[in-house]
């Protein structure tokens, strides 16, 4: 018997992309390189906020040194914790989701390779009555795809819930094929969800054995 969810955000809780775009875009202009398209920004995301600035000062600037990746990563950084909520909202149906979720009785969990000061203020911000538990990217704990965000969210809201919460009573949901093999890792079925930043086809080839196409439809594989 499931007990616990365990969310990617980006994606699936959340369309952050405006948001993410238009830091990305605010970084490279201030760096006096060419903005790249929204749909660019959506390919690079899922691994992190460098790997999306690396890749997307690569994809305008082909010879663009380490200097400045760093010089856009810090603008970039810098910008989007100022404005991570600016156009950022969930989607359709998650809200409800969330609340049948509690209803239920379910322990529930954030886990997200965004930084943790962005993950912190949309959790408070979006979900503070609805998610138990909120890890964002630190130096202290290792990103997806390796299983430490979702070891750590674990062992968070054991505390939290008073028990120590076994694996085999947790599900993992998120959008993209960092997901599904962060869920591998953490050794947790996941559901992968077809609204976020990669399709259903793709998530398809990336493995994914449960596909949602609505936040509604998470109960029937619970």
């Amino acid at each position: 018997m499931k007990t616990t969810i365990i969310f990617d955000l980006d994606g699936t809780l959340m369309n952050t992309l405006d948001d993410l775009h238009d830091s990305v875009s605010y970084a490279l202009r201030e760096a006096g390189l060419e903005p790249n398209l929204k749909q660019d920004t959506r390919r690079y995301l899922g691994n992190g906020i460098r790997n999306l600035v690396n890749r997307s000062v690569e994809q305008t600037c082909p010879t663009a040194d380490e200097a400045l990746k760093e010089h856009v990563f810090e603008t970039f950084r810098a910008y989007y914790v100022a404005h991570s909520m600016d156009k950022t909202a969930p989607y359709e149906g998650v809200e409800e989701m969330l609340k049948e979720c509690k209803k239920r009785g379910f322990c529930t969990a954030i886990v997200s390779n965004k930084l943790a000061p962005a993950v912190k203020d949309l959790h408070k911000a979006f979900f503070a009555d609805s998610i138990d538990v909120a890890i964002g990217e630190t130096e202290m704990v290792r990103r997806k795809p390796a299983p430490d965000m979702v070891n750590e969210a674990i062992r968070q809201l054991s505390l939290l819930h008073g028990r120590e919460i076994q694996k085999s009573e947790c599900i993992y949901v998120g959008d993209s094929e960092v997901d599904l093999k962060t869920a591998a890792n953490a050794e947790l079925p996941c559901i992968a969800v077809s609204w976020g930043f990669r399709d259903r086809d793709f998530l398809i080839e990336q493995g994914a054995k449960m596909i949602i196409d609505s936040p509604n439809e998470l109960f029937e594989y619970l």
